[in-house]
């Protein structure tokens, strides 16, 4: 017998069909939401909030610190909080890789609002979101824009030494290598120069711009004299100089008028102003602030959205450190 469905119901099952094409193609999209710890932990933002401006307040630097652990999570494995993970007996974590090693810091802070968190409402958030949260929050405090975080992640129970080594950008990259890191993860080039922004906070290590103060040319000379004094040619590899010297602790632009003026601190950041395809993007974030910002914002809610675990995959850990 023919169908006498009805041109409504037709319509209503073509369209249930396209969302389950949409959710099959791009499940994470579909399961992550902003609202999503909204009946189960309502006060889990706000006890967030509270926990990262005191760790801002206590030292500024945290905030860059924090917004870092976050990119370094996303993309190694997507944003499934497995940066977090201690070695085990049977697994090398990330935290040793070579991007990561006496380089990312803020687990402690981590910690604390996990420990705050499981108090209100126990095995409900999970630390990939925490992290995400965190990032967002680090950036408001230091006078940054805002962003909508998209909840819903899962935690790992695992993570990738390997993958940790080989997907993360090295500061010794130049452009085409930039471009291909990020391209790798589904952003532009112009994506990738807003987030390459995020240096206009925190420091970096002696180790990892000591060739560029001492061997290039594409670099201020009085700037590049002013950094020698506590970088020497030989030891002091974990001596701290701030990427943007011009306001290391906010949140702005001027890292790309820095770079304008051949004062970018790692070789990767000069590179995005060095005569190539991105000094015009550079150019246009150091003359419009608002750009900047609101490019970043979306980049980042992008970032968020890397291949998270969602649904029934992965578990919500107890302790951030470990698996359950």
């Amino acid at each position: 017998m023919a169908s006498k469905c009805s041109p409504p119901f037709e319509r209503l099952k073509f369209l249930l069909g396209l969302f389950l094409l949409h959710v099959i193609i791009n499940p994470a999209s579909a399961q992550l939401s902003s609202t999503f710890y909204a009946t189960t932990c309502p006060n889990a933002l706000s006890t967030i909030k509270s926990a990262v401006n005191t760790a801002v307040s206590n030292e500024a630097r945290m905030g860059a610190s924090l917004l870092r652990l976050h990119f370094h999570d996303c993309f190694v494995n997507g944003c499934d909080g497995s940066i977090l993970l201690d070695d085990t007996a049977n697994m090398t974590g990330e935290k040793t890789a070579i991007p990561n090693l006496n380089s990312v810091r803020g687990f402690d802070v981590i910690d604390t609002i996990k420990t705050q968190v499981e108090s209100l409402c126990p095995g409900v958030v999970s630390c990939a979101d925490i992290v995400a949260v965190a990032a967002r929050d680090s950036v408001v405090a230091l006078g940054g824009p805002s962003w909508n975080v998209l909840l819903g992640r899962r935690d790992s129970t695992n993570a990738s030494f390997n993958a940790a080594n080989s997907n993360l950008p090295a500061p010794t990259l130049n452009l085409s290598g930039l471009i291909s890191a990020f391209t790798n993860k589904g952003f532009t080039a112009n994506e990738m120069v807003a987030l390459s922004g995020s240096h206009t906070i925190g420091q970096a290590r002696c180790t990892n711009f000591r060739t560029r103060i001492y061997n290039e040319t594409n670099i201020n000379s009085t700037f590049a004299a002013s950094l020698r004094g506590n970088c020497p040619s030989t030891g002091g590899d974990n001596n701290l100089s701030p990427l943007d010297t011009t306001s290391p602790t906010s949140f702005d632009n001027a890292y790309f008028k820095n770079l304008q003026n051949q004062k970018g601190l790692l070789h990767s950041d000069q590179q995005l102003f060095s005569g190539g395809s991105t000094d015009s993007q550079v150019n246009t974030y150091s003359s419009n602030s608002a750009t900047f910002a609101t490019d970043f914002a979306n980049a980042m809610v992008k970032m968020g959205n890397l291949s998270p675990l969602t649904g029934t995959s992965g578990q919500i850990r107890k302790n951030c450190r470990k698996a359950n």
